[in-house]
This record gives structure tokens, sequence and C-alpha cells, in this order.
């Protein structure tokens, strides 16, 4: 007889976890997939400190592995596979993989986003080692050290700000001549004596051998090249959802964030999406899990009251 899970789970970050366990606990038959490394963006995190309750040292390999353990030991199944395509219309869903297909009463999205790189030489060396894309998750690490911020948009001038609470510069690096940014980020940014501005710029080259000390910067108007002290480097130049799956299958927005409700619901009945490939203002792992434990509950009251005689 073909097996017809209650939830498949598409992703094994800290939002994809969560709703493991929490739907595990709920007794459903819960498959998370996989493609590569349970975590995702916080098992690349060396010091994972501002997660409520995490331990002294805590990781983001660390609080990945625990996260997994727990859904392990509630029921959790999980795939190690890439998902081909899949089919969300109806009362049962399929997920079609590179190995197996799989269906389900409901799809939890947990595909996340993944930062757009700088595109710099050394830059994926030293990621973790002075270069960051995380202000939030990292700036306590870089007290009263020389910060270089990537970028000129809304997200780069207002993680310029909060760092400065933290460094003792803040030099933004924009390749243009003006900020992108709402004018009340950029007067909040101009009127801080932390922060300075280098125009017209772009980082060409991260140096350092076992951490970041200083960036090789180009003039995209005259050329000329200089050396950049810091201590890190925060690149803020965009994240992009990973939601190419789902295009034209749910409501999304033009940069790809998929829409949902504070239910975790997209458009399509027992469908929801977690974390940071849905729309919201703050993507951090204590966000991704919150957005997990939801969506599991409402799929089990979904099946309870949709497809309780399947």
């Amino acid at each position: 007889m073909e097996h017809i899970y209650d939830t498949i789970i598409i992703g094994g970050g800290p939002a994809g976890l969560s709703a493991g366990l929490y739907a595990s606990r709920s007794k459903m038959d819960t498959l998370i997939i996989e493609r590569g490394e349970f975590g995702g963006q916080v098992a690349t995190t060396y010091e994972l400190d501002n997660y409520p309750g995490s331990i002294e040292n805590c990781t983001g390999v660390s609080l990945s592995k625990r996260m997994k353990q727990q859904a392990e030991e509630f029921g959790t199944q999980f795939a190690f596979e890439e998902v081909t395509h899949v089919k969300l219309e109806g009362d049962i869903k399929e997920i079609k993989c590179t190995k197996n297909i799989y269906k389900a009463k409901t799809i939890i999205i947990a595909t996340g986003a993944f930062p757009r790189l700088g595109g710099f030489k050394n830059e994926l060396e030293l990621r973790g080692k002075g270069v960051s894309y995380c202000a939030t998750c990292d700036a306590d690490f870089f007290e009263d050290l020389d910060i270089v911020v990537l970028g000129g948009g809304d997200s780069a001038i207002s993680e310029a700000i909060y760092l400065a609470k933290f460094g003792e510069t803040v030099t933004v690096v924009h390749r243009r001549g003006e900020l992108r940014a709402s004018k009340s980020l950029q007067e909040k940014a101009f009127n801080n004596p932390k922060i300075k501005f280098v125009w017209d710029t772009v980082v060409v080259e991260a140096k350092g051998t076992e951490i970041l000390e200083s960036l090789v910067v180009k003039n995209v108007k005259t050329g000329q090249v200089n050396d950049l002290k810091a201590d890190g480097c925060f690149v803020f130049v965009g994240y992009l959802p990973i939601s190419e799956l789902f295009k034209g299958k749910i409501t999304m927005t033009d940069r790809g964030d998929v829409i949902t409700d504070e239910e975790m619901r997209t458009n399509i009945p027992g469908v929801y999406a977690v974390g940071d490939i849905r729309e919201k203002l703050l993507r951090q792992v204590i966000t991704a899990a919150a957005d997990g434990a939801i969506a599991a509950t409402h799929a089990e009251h979904y099946i309870e009251n949709k497809l309780a005689s399947l």
C-alpha cells in the first residue's frame, strides 16, 4: 500500500527541524527532506550566543545537531535527497526527488535563503573568520574593533547603525556615489559620528591568515586601489530566497519570498512556509524555530479538521 505521510518538511534548518519536532511530538507521521547539511545558514555560525537558553560556547553546528536529535527522539524520519518537483494542489501532495517520490497530506516549505556574496577574493575562505552576513548574530564579537559594511540599501545602513553600537568605527563601502536606503536611515547614519563612508568603491580582496586583517578596495571611477583596515566585514548586498522550485505554484513577492499569514499558511490549503523563505522582518534562528512550531501545529489541525477521512 502506498505510504502517505501526515507532513513532509522540505529543508532541515532550524525552521524545518522545529517543525519536525512539533509535528512528531503530536504523533504525526513526519518526514524531513534535506539535500545538504542540517542547520542551514546557522551551521556556518561558529558561535551562537543569542539563542535563548543556549549553552555556553554554543555553536551553530552543535545547536543544529541537538535540534535534529530532538526531532529524531520523537520519531521524525529523514531523507537525504534533492527535491526536483512538487505537486501541491489537492488533498494529497507529491514530492518528487532524485531517487524517490513521497506523498503527504501537508507540506511545510523550509528551504530558507542564502546571502548574496560580495564577490571578492578570499570571501569564502574568511567566512566566519571576520567576514559575516548577520550583524545581529556576530556584532558583539567586534566590540571596539574596526568594522566594514558592504552595501547601500536599507538592510546595509540599518545594520551599520546597529554595528556602530559595538565597533570602534564602522565604514560603509558602497559602489555608488549615493545610498539607496530610505532618507530616515540615511539621516541617522550620516549623523552617527562612528560611521563614515567610502563612495564609488568595491572590495576586491579580503586579506588575513587565520582571521580577517584588511580589505583591498578599488575606486570604480578612478581605478585607485587601497588597503582598508578591517577586523570585521559585514556583507549586506541582499538575501535570495531558495524558492525557484515553487514559482508559479504558490504566491510570492517579486523577489521570491513566499507570502504567508500568521499561521504560516500559503495560498494553497495544506501548504505552509516557514523560516527565511517567508516574507518577514527578522530572519533569525529564534523566529525560524517559532515559524516551524506554528506551522506544524496548524498542519495537525488541518489534517484533523479537513482530512480525517483519508
